[in-house]
């Protein structure tokens, strides 16, 4: 039986009072950001409260939504972190993943305290969602395992916020455009009601940056600063999921073959992303579509045994990205541009094919959700999800895990092989 010793507290507080010596001779408490800004466009996948007060159905600030977020429910489509929140944090901390008194910070609010288990390890011992390790009687994860949880528990300071309950001096920092159920098209979406396009993403940024240049004196300094921000854009996925792969509500998959489709939204989403570099954009990651034939929603519709992903839809997303590389090189023919290309459809296969290495049993259903796959119907407003959300792939019938969001984060900002990205990895980017 556990039992908590006077004698191990009395140690416990030594050890912290010496960290927060060391904290205070070692460094900042927050270190510099690597960019001095973060700006993000995109749909579901990194939406984090655009949605909120619009007329739509595709909204997430609702439990079982964020039951895993320090904030709860905030518009999320997920347990957690988005891979952008993986990102930003990533970005807050120079790349010094956990300095000490992020350290110092993190065990007080982790309350950990010497623990007795009547001699035996603590195999079960949990801290911030994930398993810890015994070292001595002290309960403390790896180092190099501590820094995500240091970022959930802490908090991104200024974590990006999203654009609808954001003005002022705070955009300087960065803003999230992303609205749930966007795409490229205008039309995408229409049938979950209200949501932001990307073309009505980029009219927001364009009142930001009218904004930015006021705070800054002008538009010199404003494109100067501007040019050292990092932009993350991942559209498309919408425009397969809810228009081209629903016949019976939209008619381009009628009126055009897979490559005629993907013609037509790369020559649209070119022109836009030219629109986001007239407007100062120059450190640009562009997200590509995921396996969207993969997810609960289309293998609970399409999917004879609820196992095999559709490839009618992945081999005409693969086209889609084979494309949108192509655009890589022609912005990049630009003058100071630097657009790279995140193999996000890669990155989720590798999951799928290995999951076992990153701890995942469960690939083909949603951890919350109704129906084949728990993906006929999204996660309903208070519906207890499942209870090891770490082993599965996806949270509701489309969206990543926190536990998925993490890997795909991670590696997106440091490329783990070659193909994950394209020209160069968003760490590199940073550094540009």
């Amino acid at each position: 039986m556990a039992h908590v010793e006077l004698r191990g507290a009395m140690l416990g507080a030594r050890w912290l009072l010496l960290l927060l010596a060391l904290s205070s001779s070692l460094g900042p408490a927050q270190p510099e950001p690597q960019v001095p800004c973060y700006f993000i466009f995109g749909d579901s996948l990194v939406d984090n409260g655009n949605n909120n007060n619009i007329a739509s159905l595709a909204v997430a600030n609702y439990p079982p939504y964020g039951v895993d977020f320090a904030g709860g429910p905030t518009g999320r489509f997920t347990n957690g972190l988005t891979t952008v929140d993986v990102i930003g944090s990533v970005f807050s901390a120079s790349n010094k993943y956990f300095p000490f008194p992020l350290l110092f910070a993190f065990i007080l609010a982790c309350q950990c305290c010497t623990v007795v288990m009547d001699s035996k390890p603590m195999n079960n011992a949990r801290i911030c969602g994930q398993s810890c390790h015994k070292a001595g009687n002290y309960v403390l994860r790896p180092l190099l395992e501590f820094r995500l949880c240091a970022a959930k528990l802490l908090g991104f300071h200024g974590s990006i916020p999203p654009y609808a309950s954001t003005r002022g001096q705070a955009l300087l920092a960065g803003v999230n455009f992303a609205s749930a159920a966007a795409g490229i098209l205008e039309e995408t979406g229409r049938q979950l009601g209200g949501r932001i396009p990307f073309s009505g993403q980029l009219q927001n940024y364009r009142s930001a940056v009218q904004e930015i240049v006021r705070i800054l004196g002008g538009e010199e300094t404003a494109v100067t600063y501007l040019s050292k921000c990092i932009f993350s854009v991942g559209m498309g996925n919408n425009d397969y999921l809810n228009n081209y792969f629903m016949p019976a509500l939209y008619g381009t998959s009628r009126r055009y073959t897979p490559e005629q489709y993907a013609d037509v939204l790369i020559q649209q989403y070119s022109q836009q992303l030219r629109t986001l570099y007239n407007y100062g954009a120059r450190k640009v990651a562009l997200i590509g579509v995921r396996q969207v034939g993969c997810s609960p929603i289309e293998l609970a519709q399409r999917s004879p045994d609820g196992v095999t992903c559709v490839e009618e839809i992945n081999s005409a997303i693969r086209v889609f990205n084979a494309k949108l590389i192509g655009v890589v090189d022609e912005l990049n023919a630009s003058d100071g541009a630097h657009f790279i290309y995140i193999n996000g459809y890669g990155i989720f296969e590798d999951i799928m094919r290995n999951s076992a290495a990153y701890g995942v049993s469960v690939t083909n259903r949603g951890c919350c959700g109704v129906g084949r796959n728990n993906g006929q119907i999204t996660c309903l407003p208070y519906q207890a999800p499942c209870a090891n959300r770490n082993e599965y792939l996806f949270f509701d019938a489309f969206h990543p895990t926190e536990a998925a969001n993490v890997v795909i984060g991670k590696r997106s900002y440091s490329a783990r092989s070659p193909s994950d990205a394209y020209r160069m990895d968003i760490r590199r980017l940073a550094k540009v």
